[in-house]
């Protein structure tokens, strides 16, 4: 059965590769048209909306309203991962990602009606040159992978490697502490991946969110 997903991306970003159709500069907004037409093929219903709006003159109760029309009637919440999404110059509570993950890992009720805690899956993009590498590094050796996470907003960092019993399950090698199983309740995917195996990705989010007492969540911006 598809799901109703909501895409959380930085919709200017133009530190993402470069895609062969697309005349002029590729920004992730790109990348979300891509990412629809894959979500309808597996008969999943795409909830975005394009939306470049500044937040600068916004008060919390329009910020609200605005995303929880958006996100209420969604299950899944889809973070776009790019290189240059986060802005260190400006507070996370005045950039939008941070919101939009606030408001899917809330319950909301809304016209008489309850929603759940979204599932979230964060699909990484490339950058301009084509790696991953500002986000995910690949460690052979230890058959392991490694997360920049600290490039992240706090509301995205904090709810990855938050399952409560995370520390009963690692292995180490080469001195690292290598986290196995599900740790975070955002799981994270490279776009190669992803596209190729969607329905896979997305029931590995379903199936974390079936878990959601395993793990702290952080809901708030």
């Amino acid at each position: 059965m598809g799901k109703a997903i909501f895409v959380s991306y930085k919709y200017s970003d133009a530190k993402v590769f470069q895609l062969p159709d697309i005349i002029g500069t590729t920004t992730a907004r790109h990348y979300v048209d891509k990412l629809a037409g894959l979500l309808e093929k597996e008969d999943h219903l795409y909830k975005g909306e394009d939306d470049g709006e500044s937040m600068a003159t916004l008060q919390d109760s329009t910020i609200a309203s605005k995303l929880g029309d958006k996100i209420f009637c969604s299950s899944l919440t889809i973070v776009l991962i790019s290189k240059g999404m986060k802005n260190d110059a400006v507070a996370d509570k005045d950039q939008w990602i941070p919101w939009e993950l606030s408001y899917s890992l809330k319950e909301q009720s809304r016209e008489g009606g309850n929603s759940k805690t979204n599932a979230v899956l964060a699909v990484v993009l490339p950058d301009e040159f084509g790696s991953y590498s500002y986000y995910i590094t690949e460690n052979p050796s230890c058959n392991s992978i490694t997360y920049h996470t600290n490039r992240l907003f706090q509301i995205l960092k904090l709810n990855m490697f938050n399952h409560k019993k995370r520390e009963d399950n690692i292995r180490h090698c080469n001195g690292q502490k290598i986290y196995e199983g599900s740790p975070s309740y955002i799981p994270s995917v490279k776009w190669e991946n992803f596209k190729n195996s969607v329905d896979f990705y997305i029931n590995l989010a379903v199936t974390t969110r079936q878990n959601i007492n395993e793990y702290d969540l952080v809901k708030n911006v």
